[in-house]
């Protein structure tokens, strides 16, 4: 971070100082001393946090946590949410299953089950974290984020058809889909 005069300088924003106005590109492209000859100093910029887990920091530098409990309550059901939106695209097959009687195929069937499971793994991995660092380290790696892949296998409705992306086709439309 650039100052000047005690003020923070923006990259990219031009600027004026004693009366000399300075283009938007100059802070990038002056040198050191250049800068210096004009009073700017270069400071640290100021820690960051993860906002979704921490208030800022306090007066020793420590991280301020936000409740465990109701980060949990939050990440558990944004875990549902989650789910919810991995099977909506399948949802159709379901209802059509129960509707017409019409099987849906075993790899749907399997994705679903993929998908409810993971998202009871998640929320019990959440609910099993002691504090709001174990929480914010169990969300932030690489087990949460990862969910079944919808891409294999391709779908195939009763008909044999592909349903690749889990929609009825333009034709299944115009016949009155099942």
């Amino acid at each position: 971070m650039f100052i000047l005069d005690g003020k923070p300088l923006a990259p990219d924003v031009a600027f004026t100082h004693k009366g000399i106005q300075y283009p938007a590109n100059w802070l990038r492209l002056s040198t050191l001393e250049e800068k210096e000859a004009i009073g700017i100093t270069e400071v640290p910029d100021p820690p960051t946090w993860d906002q979704r887990f921490y208030w800022g920091y306090d007066e020793h530098g420590d991280l301020i946590p936000k409740d465990h409990d109701q980060l949990v309550e939050q990440w558990t059901q944004q875990t549902r949410t989650t789910a919810g939106t991995l099977l909506v695209p399948t949802d159709w097959q379901v209802i059509r299953q129960s509707d017409n009687g019409v099987e849906m195929s075993a790899s749907v069937k399997e994705l679903r089950e993929e998908i409810r499971l993971a998202a009871g793994a998640k929320n019990a991995e959440i609910a099993a974290t002691a504090d709001t660092a174990e929480l914010a380290a169990y969300i932030t790696g690489t087990d949460y984020p990862a969910w079944p892949p919808y891409a294999d296998p391709v779908p195939v409705d009763a008909t044999g058809d592909s349903v690749s992306d889990g929609l009825v086709s333009d034709s299944d439309q115009s016949a009155g889909a099942d």
